[in-house]
């Protein structure tokens, strides 16, 4: 069915008349003639958007589970929408009520967009945690959002065994298998997953709800009032400027707005019939959560949903199984797919989008990547505050190298100065990059300090050192932050040598990172060793790995008789970056 011609958008309230002058906006002469300087923000909250994406198609396919190539499960927009009401309601039954957290603790599955759906539709606030984290990294996200529930899989429930009586949740426990066949969870699920080192075995230690149980409601929950601009749909934990994360309050308005600048940006209209969005990135990560969930289920797309980690090989498997016509990734799971033995014998045509996000993408990457498919990555820039896209490159226009792009629709920026933030630079000057939209979140969760230092009279500060050019568009310089960014994923400094310092053989030890072809960046580890102790580089690592995420370890340590420090015993890390390596005798590496 043809839908009515959009309407002439308004002029955005987040803008004054001033900002409109010329040359004040200088990116809006370089949109394309199809895309508008403005979005109509769609009324009501996240899930009502899928509501009406389930009225209009209630027999596509929303969402294929595709356990692995060939092996999957195809549910339509009608049974989704079904599904999140049955969740909704066995929660309402339970005494769950607007503004209640519920963590969800998930990779890629059905059970992640059931739940996050069902959530939303009770008024609940969704707790975003990284399937990755195990141990103490688990600790801190469920105590500090108050999160009443958390919905989880067989597979990662023995993580929360570990840290039980820390954090002591209502657990809803989903099994991968009943996400498939009979047959194929038996082989699959049971032995193959094994063989990876997953457990599907189920908790013991404390008492747990089974999550198909939650699907025997009557899908009828109650309709919350929500004001879209005040009522927090997902809590975005990020580590800002420091190592302690916080969480970012998106709003429902946020979420909406953002996909709704995304719709504008990529098509002129209504999406093409047929489209197809192959979603490796985490759903938990919000570049996931938008361009890969958000976006194509408000489009009447199909999201094609993987739970494993996206391994070059896999992904090319997927894409030739199920020829997905947009591709949202990282830099480093382009360039693993461009340097995969045998890359060339897959057939990759047929792709007619490609986003990369989360991580600097570099030239060589994306034309690589162009000559093995014949598509073009369009780089783009965002954060976890921004819900989170700010600016793209354009699909149907002039795509500058180097550059992430123009600010979306309804989107200002401009560059300030780092050491005053209400001195605006002129075009060409470098400075911190500072954005203002619909989709810029609330504020941080009880940290109204850290708030106030970031959100200046409704400009965001990014932390992130930036030009433009006469045209508009936006080059990332450096990041002000001490972030390190691994595929994709923050790894915050200050966490890691928390860890490193509990090492009884330690004596100092600071973090940075370091290029790497296959990651973007990959955490290094300087250690200073405690007097008549030497610990060895295979040590450390594994002593990291056994106590935090894997991919926020380092991947190599490099011993010294001394940190580099400020008048004020502050760690220059800038110089441990810049510093070529200190060679020592490994039988004394403390000296």
């Amino acid at each position: 069915m043809a839908s009515p011609a959009p309407p002439k958008p308004p002029p955005s309230p987040a803008t004054s008349p001033a900002d409109r002058e010329a040359g004040s906006r200088p990116w809006l002469a370089s949109y394309p003639p199809d895309v508008p300087h403005e979005i109509v923000i769609p009324e009501g909250g996240v899930a009502d958007q899928l509501k009406r994406a389930a009225e209009r198609w209630p027999d596509r396919p929303a969402m294929v589970f595709a356990l692995a190539p060939g092996i999957d499960r195809t549910w339509t927009f009608r049974e989704l929408w079904e599904s999140t009401g049955r969740f909704a309601a066995a929660l309402h039954e339970r005494g769950y009520r607007k503004g209640d957290r519920l963590a969800l603790y998930l990779p890629n599955c059905p059970e992640y967009v059931i739940a996050y759906f069902g959530a939303l539709r009770l008024g609940l606030t969704v707790v975003q945690i990284s399937p990755l984290y195990i141990n103490r990294d688990l600790v801190f996200p469920l105590r500090d959002s108050g999160a009443r529930g958390v919905v989880t899989l067989d597979i990662l429930s023995h993580n929360l065994e570990k840290v039980w009586g820390e954090v002591e949740p209502e657990v809803f426990v989903g099994r991968m298998k009943d996400d498939v066949s009979f047959l194929i969870g038996l082989l699959f699920v049971n032995r193959g997953l094994r063989k990876q080192g997953y457990d599907p075995s189920l908790p013991t230690r404390f008492r747990w709800t089974p999550f198909r149980s939650l699907l025997r409601a009557a899908p009828a929950p109650p309709s919350p009032s929500l004001d879209p601009a005040k009522d927090v749909a997902v809590f975005q934990y990020t580590g800002g400027t420091t190592g302690r994360p916080k969480a970012a309050m998106l709003t429902h308005r946020n979420l909406v707005a953002n996909v709704a600048q995304c719709h504008r940006w990529l098509f002129p209209g209504e999406p093409p019939v047929g489209e197809k969005v192959l979603a490796v990135i985490p759903f938990f990560h919000v570049y996931g959560m938008t361009v890969a969930l958000n976006f194509t289920l408000f489009m009447g797309a199909t999201v094609i949903m993987n739970p494993q980690r996206p391994e070059p090989g896999l992904v090319l498997r997927l894409i030739e199984r199920y020829h997905p016509t947009q591709f949202p990734a990282v830099p480093a799971l382009y360039n693993g797919i461009n340097h995969y033995p045998g890359v060339t014998d897959h057939n990759l045509r047929g792709i007619g989008v490609c986003l990369s996000g989360s991580a600097p993408l570099p030239l060589e990457v994306a034309r690589r990547f162009h000559d093995l498919t014949g598509a073009d990555v369009l780089e783009g820039y965002g954060l976890s505050e921004t819900s989170p896209v700010t600016h793209a490159n354009p699909v149907r226009g002039v795509r500058k190298e180097g550059s992430v792009g123009l600010p979306v629709p309804g989107t200002d920026c401009r560059i300030v100065d780092p050491d005053d933030a209400t001195k605006v630079l002129p075009v060409g000057e470098v400075g911190e990059l500072a954005v203002r939209g619909p989709q810029v979140m609330l504020g941080y969760w009880n940290q109204p300090e850290e708030t106030a230092q970031v959100l200046k009279e409704g400009w965001l500060l990014t932390g992130d050192i930036a030009r433009m050019d006469p045209e508009g568009y936006t080059y990332i310089v450096d990041r002000k932050k001490d972030m390190i960014l691994v595929g994709g994923f923050n790894v915050y400094p200050r966490e890691v040598e928390e860890i490193l310092y509990q090492h009884p053989d330690i004596a100092e030890a600071a973090v940075v990172g370091v290029p790497d072809p296959q990651h973007g960046e990959v955490v290094k580890a300087f250690v200073v060793p405690k007097t008549g102790r030497h610990p060895t580089e295979a040590e450390i690592i594994a002593f990291v790995r056994e106590r935090i995420a894997h991919f926020k370890a380092p991947r190599s340590v490099e011993f010294r008789e001394s940190l580099p420090k400020s008048l004020v015993g502050k760690v220059l890390r800038r110089e441990l970056r810049a510093a070529p390596k200190q060679m020592q005798e490994p039988s004394a590496p403390g000296g």
